[in-house]
């Protein structure tokens, strides 16, 4: 019999490493407190911050984008500083804490401390997103066939934390008030740390998440280490970022040069004419097979944030749409249709996955490009079923709340058609030697979705001193506008689906 003791890291839960599991409560309380404060925040700026000016709908719009860009853009530098400086534990715990302070503060009805807030929570997303999906597949060894599950478990979390979150911070929000609401949500992150910190101490994740060997950390800048450097630029940063967000207004008047354009959008149009010059270059020295395969890791990350342009609305203008033309009377309020989206998810990810399964034992499992052409073709229809959903208008312009359910329902058929895929596509169809690189740019896919998030919420933002607006007023620049994404979202799926048959034969043996 042997005496050896199993070291903590190697010990198993359900056939799984035991640090999965404590990695899965700390993000399923991390985006607890991020769709928490989200599902309030739109209807916050709209009736708080800027509840006196009659562009209220076009100032959240603009900040409601770049604050979703930013946040998403944060991860490249969060994660670039982890994996040379810092690790995945004190990135995880730094991020942790400053979004914990962006949350509490953000229970501070004022107009500062509300851009100090938001700033605090992008650049503690940075280093807490990133590192803490890393961080699961290092629990896993080479090869090991239980890592794709694992992932669906992790991943399970964080829908149930962005299914509850809404629910219950919207809740307190209305019997409350919007302080209380913000407050969970900060609670909520707090409690994830927590679990990391539980994890840590008990030793469950062995010596994984480490700062790297070379310990560049231990490198002087400033006369301090590294490691300590950063945390202060951190907080140097987050005024600046501030600033950003407060900037909404566009630069120039209409006609000139910037037209409606703030900086935010104007920094995130350079980084997009940086980026593809840049794939222009790799392109041009990499080999024919290369070429093609990396041609089509372009397009399904365009296609992707096509996709998440349109989907983003569901924090934005459908959260207003739900507030001012739902008729949610008894139902839940306009803030808890955001828990609609994971709810469905969570509902039709094993069914889809079981599909897939079913298929690719008939040969009949669809490849890459017709799933995403799919994907875009229901987020069509979804929207499709808003933009009639006037038809069936009360005398006061609310319509049924099953229309809206119903739209729920196939963007988030179309959400699993394209999101599970497309990550691991990406590093399917990259050169090893950029493939870190084109991660970056997948992953700043996101935030470039929001820009179109913050273009469409412009266009559809109501102009009004009254903070009531509503009823009929409202329903027509809504249905008008859900029409003209559901074409634009349709012709995109058509003309994916059209041209899948040339975009295959460049994945060659890629599926």
């Amino acid at each position: 019999m042997s005496n050896e003791i199993t070291p903590a890291s190697e010990k198993q839960l359900l056939g799984h490493p035991q640090g999965l599991f404590y990695l899965f409560f700390a993000e399923l309380w991390e985006r607890f407190s991020f769709y928490g404060m989200r599902a309030l925040l739109t209807l916050y700026m709209v009736n708080v911050i800027f509840e006196k000016l009659m562009e209220r709908d076009y100032a959240t719009a603009a900040v409601y984008a770049s604050y979703g860009s930013l946040v998403y853009a944060s991860t490249v530098v969060g994660g670039r500083i982890s994996d040379t400086i810092m690790g995945m534990r004190k990135s995880i715990f730094l991020g942790g804490i400053f979004m914990s302070i962006g949350h509490f503060v953000l229970a501070i009805e004022n107009d500062i401390a509300f851009f100090l807030a938001l700033s605090f929570i992008i650049v503690g997303n940075g280093f807490f997103k990133p590192n803490i999906s890393t961080f699961v597949g290092t629990l896993y060894k080479e090869g090991d066939p239980k890592k794709d599950s694992g992932f669906t478990i992790f991943y399970m979390g964080i829908n149930i934390g962005a299914w509850v979150s809404p629910l219950l911070c919207g809740w307190l929000a209305a019997k409350y008030g919007w302080h209380y609401g913000f407050g969970l949500a900060g609670i909520g992150m707090l409690t994830g740390l927590l679990f990391f910190w539980s994890g840590i101490r008990r030793g469950v994740f062995g010596d994984k998440g480490m700062a790297p060997k070379a310990r560049v950390d231990e490198k002087r800048l400033l006369g301090m280490p590294q490691s300590t450097v950063v945390p202060i630029l951190c907080v140097l940063s987050v005024p600046f970022i501030a600033f950003l967000l407060s900037s909404y207004k566009p630069l120039g008047a209409d006609g000139s040069f910037f037209g409606d354009q703030n900086i935010v959008n104007v920094i995130f149009k350079l980084i997009a004419v940086t980026i593809l010059l840049y794939l222009g270059y790799i392109m041009f020295k990499a080999t024919l097979e290369e070429r093609k395969k990396l041609f089509v890791a372009v397009l399904i990350t365009f296609f992707m944030t096509i996709f998440w342009g349109f989907h983003e609305l569901s924090g934005s203008v459908i959260t207003l749409f739900s507030a001012r033309n739902v008729d949610l009377e008894g139902i839940m309020s306009a803030s808890q249709t955001n828990s609609l989206n994971p709810m469905f998810i969570i509902l039709l990810a094993i069914p889809i996955s079981l599909l897939w399964t079913f298929l690719s034992k008939k040969n009949l499992n669809p490849r890459t490009p017709y799933k995403f052409g799919l994907g875009l073709v229901f987020a069509g229809i979804s929207f499709y079923v808003l933009a009639i959903s006037g038809a069936s208008a009360s005398e006061n312009g609310l319509v049924p709340f099953a229309y809206l359910l119903l739209m729920y329902f196939l963007l988030s058929v179309g959400e699993l058609f394209m999101s599970p895929v497309g990550l691991s596509k990406i590093t399917d169809l990259s050169p090893k030697r950029i493939v870190a690189f084109m991660m970056g740019v997948w992953f700043l896919s996101s935030a470039f979705a929001f820009q179109v998030v913050g273009f469409i919420g412009k266009q559809l933002a109501i102009e009004s001193t009254d903070a009531n607006v509503g009823g009929m007023d409202t329903l027509g620049v809504y249905t008008d506008g859900f029409m003209l994404i559901a074409k634009y979202s349709l012709g995109a799926g058509i003309l994916v689906l059209a041209a899948s048959p040339l975009i295959k034969r460049l994945m060659g043996k890629v599926h």
